[in-house]
């Protein structure tokens, strides 16, 4: 079995001091590692519970990564994996946003020095203010035939205006090598509008967050992807269209019976941010 490293890993854990990374491999499978504490115990017995739920939609499945079950993989020293779907596997020039949800990222059972930690974090960000953070973003940049991935750091340093900014710069056609111009949201439209288009499919998770009280998804992020060639070109197929995913589930804990507000309000907070964008698709964030 030949594994590598995601090519466009836009958030989460990498591979850094001895610590393994995710992997993918050439049959559409990412193999996320095990995290040591009860993080990744949490996210098995998540993935195991929703995989067998029979109270999820049908429809709901599908903005969820499917789950293959865990794995020791060789070479990353026989590492457990979560092994799921490869969403990004159908594409060749995606771009793609990370967007963790909720105005807080801990959870009550958490420890006192992982909330503080959480805690700095989400007043620091936007995370508070709007209900949401961008945690990563790549687009490619057709024109100049190349990707281009912000920093991290200066993702957690924008304010709220600053991150409907980079909402439209994700949907935009002109290039990021020219710093100064202000983004032209050419593919708003047909990204975040229309039958198939991302805020369809968010409006559909929020009706389910509405009554769902299965689950609490503390701290996970909505991943959002397109392929902007594939507009260029007309294509109009499954693999084509832009996609909705909800990744990251090792905070998730039990909704005994009971609405995931947190998640829920950051989810409508985004849909409208999105539905600004589409309402104004020439108007930019900055005055």
């Amino acid at each position: 079995m030949q594994l590598k490293a995601p090519e466009h890993q836009v958030a989460g854990h990498i591979a850094k001091d001895g610590k393994p990374g995710p992997l993918v491999d050439d049959k559409g499978r990412f193999f996320k590692p095990l995290q040591g504490d009860s993080r990744g115990e949490i996210e098995v017995k998540f993935y195991e519970s929703f995989s067998s739920n029979t109270e999820v939609p049908e429809h709901i499945r599908r903005y969820f990564p499917v789950y293959h079950g865990t794995q020791a993989v060789e070479g990353s020293d026989k590492a457990a994996m979560i092994v799921l779907e490869n969403l990004l596997a159908d594409y060749s020039k995606p771009s793609v946003m990370d967007v963790k949800m909720g105005t807080r990222t801990w959870y009550p059972e958490a420890s006192e020095e992982y909330i503080q930690k959480c805690l700095r974090k989400d007043t620091g960000t936007t995370t508070v203010s709007a209900g949401f953070r961008i945690s990563g973003f790549e687009v490619y940049d057709h024109k100049e035939s190349s990707f281009w991935k912000p920093e991290r750091k200066l993702l957690r340093r924008l304010d709220v205006d600053g991150a409907r900014l980079t909402l439209r710069k994700f949907v935009s056609s002109n290039s990021f090598s020219d710093i100064g111009s202000k983004p032209d949201s050419a593919f708003a439209s047909s990204v975040y509008s229309g039958s198939h288009g991302i805020l369809t499919q968010l409006l559909e998770l929020k009706t389910w967050f509405e009554s769902q009280t299965l689950y609490h998804f503390n701290s996970c992020s909505i991943l959002m992807v397109y392929e902007n060639e594939s507009i260029l070109k007309g294509n109009d197929g499954d693999d084509a269209r832009p996609k909705v995913k909800l990744v990251d589930f090792a905070h998730v804990l039990d909704g005994n019976g009971v609405i995931d507000h947190n998640f829920l309000g950051g989810l409508c907070s985004f849909i409208n941010f999105i539905r600004d964008i589409l309402q104004s698709p020439d108007e930019s964030a900055e005055s």
